[in-house]
């Protein structure tokens, strides 16, 4: 599996250049794979991993834990409150912040954790997020509370092809400068030459680096 996945990283970032990319960094969405994919990810040079789920991230502390500081744990699916305790210590980033409870509970939890307030666009609705009007008093009330703010995360629609995704990419990058802030995650493994062209300074990928994702059990 490593060859494979160096290879494909190596496409992936060709695919990044020729959209005009030149600072972006490569999340290597891990879920729905086993620890042998964070391995091979790690040992292909990208070091940032992607988790949606408390529990399946949970499973594969063993890995995370031999590899110590040669991963970075990026915590990027929908997480209810009640789960933040069990990720203390193993989430390096949470960019999936997306509403006053959650915040409040990781400043409690883990205190100065770095964080991305995700931005639910018109274009993805039902795919999580605060909506667009409501994110800069959501970044202040972060802030507030000690955590370190980075910048802001969305997800693109999953119908309509790569260009439907473009104008709540281009909201998100325009709130990432309103606010001056530095990371702007969006765009994924169909839609990413879209999301590289409208600014974005990291994007997510798993079918790209690991082919397709077995079926979930």
């Amino acid at each position: 599996m490593i060859d494979d996945v160096a290879e494909r990283l190596d496409d992936v970032r060709e695919r990044i250049r020729s959209a005009g990319g030149t600072d972006v960094t490569v999340l290597a969405v891990t879920k729905g794979f086993g620890p042998e994919a964070i391995r091979a990810a790690v040992a292909a040079g990208c070091p940032d991993i992607g988790e949606n789920y408390a529990q399946e991230l949970l499973s594969k502390r063993d890995v995370l834990d031999a590899l110590g500081d040669r991963v970075r744990v990026h915590f990027i699916g929908q997480l209810q409150s009640n789960k933040v305790r069990q990720l203390v210590g193993l989430v390096h980033r949470f960019e999936s912040t997306d509403r006053t409870s959650l915040i409040d509970e990781i400043a409690r939890r883990a205190p100065g954790s770095h964080v991305l307030v995700q931005v639910g666009t018109a274009e993805a609705s039902g795919k999580g997020g605060c909506p667009p009007d409501e994110v800069p008093s959501l970044v202040e009330h972060a802030a507030a509370a000690g955590l370190v703010v980075e910048g802001l995360m969305t997800v693109g629609p999953t119908e309509g092809g790569p260009e439907a995704a473009r104008p709540g990419f281009r909201q998100v990058r325009a709130l990432v400068d309103r606010l001056g802030l530095e990371v702007c995650s969006m765009g994924m493994s169909a839609d990413l030459e879209v999301a590289v062209a409208e600014g974005s300074t990291e994007i997510r990928l798993g079918t790209a680096l690991f082919g397709a994702r077995p079926p979930r059990r």
